[in-house]
């Protein structure tokens, strides 16, 4: 069987890729993304010189405990078995070329996504985020390689009307949830867009796949910010974040409410290893509770840091291999 499939978001993770911790303010002001930092964030930024500068030279301390939350995220991982690659660091020339706008390889999840047997690059939407890809293209060539699965990517976005145009098409690991053949796309208006769904819906719909598009509420960037698939029939999800309410797909299921507030604080971007374990971070003991409630094993990892960029376990993660197989 190829190394290359993913089935669904709970199934037996068994090869995942996880994020380095690299991250440069940018020399011309505060990055676009800066209204998804927390306000614990902005506030230790603010009358900081972080100008142009790498976040280890401004915070040394926080990057080593950046470093070490994923550290510990991987040793979990591997305590069940999962095999873990890691993209490898950008080079000098790479972080002179996005030194204007900032650079990061700090969040996997959304450069490329695994969906069945594809490798499929994705289009981010923010322009200083557009080169993340380059890190990670090393193992998806080499997996693409060894396994001879569908590797492919999406148009690089349109820049006609400059490169703040909403054409597109951009589509974010982020909003992508697998369940089985359905794949739930999120449309927030801040990461993917219609352009992007329909990419996807034109490739997908010739291998039985249906792809679902979810509008969501203008502050969440993306899916995994408010909906988290934890095991068949049970979910972590924040209602008010849903414009045209749960998929319908999924109306049924068991429900673990967090509120809009909560949502913006990563509570829903845990990461199932399967569907009788679930990681997340101790900030959210009482979502756990539940969990545990319902004869999930929970594990905790302070990712207090990682949390700060605006991502969490599963932003830091894309599989490999996900299959009850």
């Amino acid at each position: 069987m190829t190394n290359i499939f993913v089935k669904s978001e709970f199934a037996p993770l068994k090869r995942v890729v996880m994020a380095q911790s690299e991250f440069a303010f940018p020399a011309t002001g505060n990055p676009t993304d800066d209204e998804f930092l927390t306000e614990e964030t902005l506030a230790l930024y603010a009358g900081v010189d972080t100008l142009g500068k790498n976040f280890k030279e401004v915070f040394p301390e926080r990057q080593q405990q950046w470093e070490l939350e994923r550290a510990n995220f991987k040793k979990v991982l591997e305590k069940y078995g999962v095999e873990v690659q890691v993209p490898r660091l950008l080079t000098d020339y790479e972080k002179e070329l996005g030194q204007e706008d900032g650079y990061s390889n700090f969040f996997v999840r959304d450069p490329f996504f695994t969906i069945g047997h594809f490798l499929i690059e994705g289009s981010l939407r923010f322009p200083h985020r557009r080169n993340e890809i380059l890190p990670v293209r090393n193992i998806l060539a080499q997996e693409a390689n060894d396994n001879q699965c569908f590797y492919v990517s999406i148009p690089k976005p349109d820049i006609a009307d400059g490169l703040d145009s909403e054409a597109g098409p951009f589509l974010e690991g982020g909003d992508v949830l697998v369940l089985d053949k359905t794949i739930f796309i999120g449309n927030s208006g801040l990461a993917s867009n219609k352009n992007g769904v329909q990419w996807l819906r034109n490739l997908a719909s010739h291998f039985d796949f249906t792809v679902v598009e979810v509008p969501l509420h203008p502050t969440i960037l993306h899916l995994d910010c408010a909906l988290s698939l934890v095991r068949d029939g049970l979910m972590i999800v924040c209602e008010d974040a849903f414009l045209e309410g749960i998929p319908e797909q999924l109306k049924d299921w068991d429900k673990i409410h967090v509120s809009l507030e909560d949502a913006s604080r990563l509570a829903t971007n845990g990461l199932p290893i399967n569907e009788e374990v679930y990681i997340t971070d101790k900030e959210f003991t009482w979502i756990g509770e539940q969990l545990v409630q319902r004869g999930v094993t929970v594990e905790y990892i302070d990712f207090n840091i990682s949390r700060s960029f605006g991502g969490s376990f599963r932003c830091s993660t894309q599989p490999l291999l996900q299959t009850n197989a």
